[in-house]
């Protein structure tokens, strides 16, 4: 089987249907195996795999007296600071608008054990010990905050947000992620439907921010507005996710992923309306609805590939999560462990019982290029790089193997990286320094067009790169 890949040169990107030119040049950074497209052939059984997370422990429960209708989570490492945001709909079911809504906010030094700590801003029933951040319509639907990266920023800046839905969206900034300001006193002029969890981040790979939120095309879907200045954003774009069916997707948690910031990912919550609840209660559930979380990603932040089409988390057997809102996931990932990913997903919306729920993926190990028992292999097209090792994030069985060959850019094997040289790999670890005899030297080939070839049985390869030491 031939595959043919479009590809990404540097920091352009091949449009579909556009010929690939020259040989891709990654650098030392980081690859998915996502799809193919480093690939240039496969043969044999072969085949990518998405993965889901392993539901991990419940870390916060929403059952203090202001956390009714909780959704719309936020999460990002500040320092050795986890901080986490979300919205509470006070008047479900009567109203999701106006001033029945607050956001809330927990912090960990873990990302495992989370606490809501008493802020002392904004009075409920006669108290302000409590965690709320924000009181109102206005910015409290869907109040997403991020760190903003982008160089020369002030201090009194470091913290950005987009938050409202009606008049909104907002903007606001913060300089200690606690107390937060409107920077225009008007809301963003910008077309779409903003009652969703729409997110905003300083992208470093196209050096600009963007802006995904909610669009109404006569069901739910998801545009993208650009920035220089995160005040004024262009007209509203509709992603293109190619000829994928057509399906409500609410949400979207689109994020640059931080150990390969030139790949955006995306966790939309899938929504089926009308469906009745699996619950069962005395009084009917409303409105009707069930969902589910997928996942998609992109390359420049507009295409996005949705080709695993099948549930990156599903609702699972508590008749609880099957209703609408439920398994949300939340914006933002975070690394737990040097070798794990943790994700949030809400469940049990709209019950006495709702939750958000830690989820658990390999670091890198969305999806993988999958080896059967019986094997495969396949080649790249011809890249350049820098560095001097060859690190792969790797499983294999304890009858299954991976070995290298590194070719030139027509395809002959080179002296001393044959595959009889590659030393067998196997085992089961993120970095993974591939060897040739007694060596995994490799800087003598840096800048100069190579391929790579793998010979895999029984084993998964998540994602690849040249570094410059080694694990």
């Amino acid at each position: 089987m031939v595959i043919v890949a479009c590809l990404v040169h540097s920091n352009s990107v091949c449009a579909p249907g556009a010929e690939p030119e020259g040989p891709i040049s990654i650098g030392s950074r980081l690859e998915l195996l996502l799809d193919d497209y480093l690939i240039e052939s496969m043969q044999r059984k072969l085949s990518f795999r998405m993965h889901s997370p392993q539901m991990a422990e419940r870390v916060l429960h929403f059952d203090a007296p202001w956390e009714l209708g909780c959704d719309y989570v936020t999460v990002f490492k500040d320092d050795d600071l986890y901080r986490m945001y979300y919205a509470s709909h006070l008047g479900i079911p009567e109203s999701y608008s106006g001033e029945n809504q607050v956001t809330c906010y927990a912090e960990s030094r873990d990302g495992i054990q989370w606490t809501k700590p008493s802020l002392g801003l904004v009075e409920f029933q006669g108290s302000k010990d409590n965690n709320i951040v924000l009181y109102g319509g206005d910015a409290s639907h869907n109040f997403a905050p991020f760190i903003d990266t982008k160089p020369g920023i002030p201090a009194s800046e470091r913290y950005k947000a987009v938050g409202g839905n009606n008049p909104g969206p907002y903007i606001f900034a913060s300089a200690d992620a606690i107390h937060w300001r409107r920077l225009e006193e008007e809301p963003l002029s910008i077309e779409g439907k903003f009652d969703s969890q729409n997110v905003a981040f300083w992208d470093p790979h196209q050096q600009q921010y963007l802006f995904y939120f909610r669009i109404k095309p006569g069901y739910r879907y998801i545009a993208l507005s650009t920035s220089q200045d995160f005040r004024n954003w262009t007209s509203t774009v509709p992603i293109d996710v190619g000829n994928a069916p057509r399906q409500q997707l609410y949400t979207n948690a689109t994020i640059p992923y931080f150990r390969a910031p030139h790949v955006y990912l995306s966790f939309p919550m899938r929504y089926f309306k009308g469906f009745p609840t699996l619950l069962k209660t005395d009084k009917p559930i409303k409105p009707k609805g069930i969902s589910d979380g997928v996942f998609m990603f992109s390359r420049d932040g507009l295409h996005f590939d949705r080709r695993y089409l099948e549930a990156f988390i599903r609702p699972g057997i508590s008749p609880r999560n099957w209703t609408k809102h439920s398994v949300m996931t939340s914006w933002g990932l975070l690394a737990t462990a040097e070798d794990e990913i943790s994700v949030y997903i809400l469940q049990h919306y709209h019950s006495d019982t709702a939750h958000l729920r830690r989820g658990v993926l390999r670091t890198d190990g969305f999806v993988s290029l999958h080896a059967a028992y019986s094997g495969g292999e396949f080649t790249t097209r011809p890249l350049t790089f820098s560095g001097n090792r060859l690190v792969l994030n790797v499983s294999t069985s304890a009858a299954g193997s991976v070995r290298v060959e590194i070719q030139d850019a027509d395809g002959n094997p080179l002296d001393g990286y044959h595959l009889k040289d590659s030393q067998r790999i196997y085992g089961d670890t993120i970095r993974h320094v591939v060897h040739w005899q007694a060596d995994g030297d490799v800087s003598g080939l840096a800048g100069t067009p190579v391929r790579l070839r793998f010979v895999m049985r029984d084993a998964d390869l998540y994602s690849l790169r040249f570094a410059e030491d080694g694990p």
